[in-house]
């Protein structure tokens, strides 16, 4: 199975790195966070995972985090935007 990948530095959040593998459709196989509330970035990691980019775009695009002006599942659609033009690898 080809796949993509991207390891992401985020800006603004406790976050630090956001690790992301998709496979030739698109669908999320993996995220990994660096940094940040690990209990909540598992979660988020376990729900988007077998969900389609562009889906958790839709969904995630624009929360943000008290007064940042970004968010740590903000900063995933930022990482998932770049994984899309990644070139698949096998």
């Amino acid at each position: 199975m080809a796949t993509k990948h991207i390891q992401y530095q985020t800006t603004g959040t406790c976050s630090q790195l956001i690790d992301v593998t998709c496979d030739e459709n698109n669908i999320i196989q993996q995220v990994f966070f660096l940094g940040g509330c690990n209990g909540n970035l598992q979660g988020i990691s376990l729900l988007v995972r077998g969900q389609h980019i562009d889906d958790v775009i839709k969904r995630l695009d624009g929360i943000r985090c008290g007064t940042k002006r970004t968010s740590c599942p903000d900063q995933l659609c930022r990482a998932l935007e770049l994984l899309k033009e990644q070139p698949l690898s096998d």
